[in-house]
């Protein structure tokens, strides 16, 4: 948790509590439905939690806005994302069931009322939001085709709305014939662990 203040030393009392109750949550959830590998559990904050975060250095949401989370496994990005922002909307899909309940159970016991689940594909999502995150789901062209379809096409940030998701490695093969514009963040720009050197926000505008 002190990772989660070091970066974060705004959050409020309520978001505080809310962070802290994560590996707890986690531990015992992961006992049930296996969410989180097992040598990463005790690094929960600091390579699940802190990296979902990462959207949150480069971007903020306005009040109301919705966002959807594609392969949100057992709720990363978007719980971490949820607490950060109470006043977006989150909706929580993955076409595992299990990993959904895991993400039901974590959304209530912190008391997260802008949170929803749902077992469901990517492709076949029928509503519209303004932006799409995800974390180490597919390769990039895959992903934006997935979802080109579901994202809003009127902006109410000062950034276009669009994809946001979280990559490590070496992404230039990925990223070489995709035809869309992007623009990568380097986390280690703004989180000093190790852990990070590799790791990118990739922000896809829709228009």
């Amino acid at each position: 948790m002190e990772i989660i203040n070091k970066y974060f030393p705004d959050l409020t009392e309520q978001q505080k509590e809310q962070f802290s109750k994560l590996q707890d949550l986690y531990s015992d959830l992961n006992e049930k439905v296996n969410v989180v590998s097992r040598k990463d559990i005790q690094n929960l904050y600091e390579r699940h939690v802190l990296h979902s975060l990462g959207i949150a250095q480069k971007f903020s949401f306005k009040p109301g806005t919705k966002i959807l989370d594609v392969g949100t496994g057992g709720g990363f990005p978007g719980i971490p994302l949820a607490i950060m922002f109470p006043e977006v909307q989150f909706h929580l899909v993955d076409s595992i069931g299990k990993k959904i309940w895991v993400v039901n159970e974590v959304a209530a016991a912190l008391g997260l009322k802008n949170v929803t689940a749902e077992q469901v594909r990517a492709e076949k999502v029928k509503d519209k939001y303004d932006f799409v995150v995800s974390r180490a789901v597919t390769r990039i062209n895959v992903l934006f085709r997935w979802i080109q379809d579901i994202i809003k096409k009127e902006d109410k940030h000062d950034f276009h709305n669009g994809l946001i998701c979280l990559k490590g490695g070496d992404l230039k093969e990925e990223f070489a014939k995709f035809k869309r514009n992007y623009r990568f963040y380097d986390m280690a720009d703004f989180y000093e662990e190790e852990f990070f050197e590799t790791k990118k926000v990739v922000y896809v505008p829709a228009k």
